[in-house]
């Protein structure tokens, strides 16, 4: 596929709409506008297919998303893995939010949600691992 990318600045992060549509395309793949608008539409909240067009249009200027205009309907898909996304988007929280304590974090978390049995045994395991190392 062929896309342009025009990444202005690395360092912005995607505002809250810009997310949804990236969760879109991380669980959809690639994507036309009108599908992401009628799946934050079904899914989300209420969105006007032209709003949620330009944001993607400007999401490509972000580097964002890239997209391939080969064809008559433009696809679009995400520029980074979900993972590296949310990673740089966690790292960002602990360290302003949380002064760089992973710790903090987590015990904010388990104070402020209720963990199913095997959220709390996966949770378990994941420290039993970390000790491992």
């Amino acid at each position: 596929m062929k896309g342009k990318s025009q990444q202005k600045d690395t360092n912005q992060e995607p505002t809250k709409s810009e997310l949804e549509i990236l969760q879109v395309l991380w669980e959809f793949g690639p994507s036309t506008a009108r599908f992401v608008n009628d799946h934050l539409n079904q899914h989300t909240r209420q969105v006007i297919y032209m709003s949620t067009l330009k944001l993607m249009q400007i999401m490509v200027e972000k580097g964002f998303l890239k997209k391939d205009e080969s064809q008559m309907k433009h696809i679009y898909w995400a520029a980074q893995e979900e993972s590296k996304t949310k990673s740089l988007l966690l790292d960002r929280v602990v360290d302003t939010i949380f002064n760089g304590s992973a710790s903090n974090l987590m015990m904010q978390l388990l104070g402020n949600k209720k963990m199913s049995d095997q959220e709390m045994e996966t949770f378990r395991e994941l420290i039993k691992k970390i000790d491992e190392k």
